[in-house]
């Protein structure tokens, strides 16, 4: 937790992304987000983030069943794909805002088709961009990770911890999580 004062306030909105890289179409989601957020009462700061998960141009989001889970889970084994979190910071009574993107290169491991039963079956997939969580699969599943661990878990922290410091938020001490991201 980067913050002990804070309000959970799911905002939709269509998440269909543009056609240009994924470092400006994935924080101009975040930054919808934040905006749909203030639109429906949001006051403050706010923080809105949305993550997408691309191996060569293929872009997955979340499995829509089980069948696309195991595809998702077979497409990504054994090379590496990108984890993209776009992050958008938004005053409600200023109107001030920034977005980035933060990338984080993830290879996977040769697991087997018994291994992504295995993870199916428990329902985690389902949710999440890529069909995983990087918390939650198991040892061998990812080999080598570049860039910050926080961001595969669904939100980068570095970045995340300075773009609310810049806005004046009250922040609590870093996390191990956030230690973890600078391990090499």
């Amino acid at each position: 937790m980067l913050c002990p004062d804070f309000t959970v306030r799911p905002a939709s909105i269509d998440e269909t992304l543009t056609p240009e890289p994924l470092s400006r179409s994935v924080p101009r989601l975040a930054l919808a987000k934040a905006h749909a957020a203030r639109g429906q009462g949001a006051r403050g700061v706010v923080l809105a983030a949305d993550t997408v998960v691309a191996v060569d141009d293929t872009v997955l989001g979340k499995p829509v069943d089980a069948t696309d889970a195991r595809r998702m889970l077979r497409l990504l084994r054994d090379r590496a794909h990108d984890v993209v979190t776009g992050v958008a910071v938004l005053d409600t009574a200023s109107g001030r805002e920034t977005s980035r993107a933060v990338l984080t290169r993830v290879v996977m491991g040769r697991y087997d088709d018994e291994a992504i039963e295995a993870y199916v079956v428990t329902g985690s997939p389902f949710g999440k961009a890529g069909a995983y969580a990087i918390q939650e699969i198991g040892d061998g599943w990812v080999t080598s990770l570049h860039g910050p661990y926080s961001n595969v878990v669904g939100l980068p922290l570095g970045a995340t911890r300075e773009m609310l410091n810049a806005f004046g938020v009250a922040l609590l001490p870093a996390s191990d999580l956030e230690t973890r991201d600078h391990q090499p």
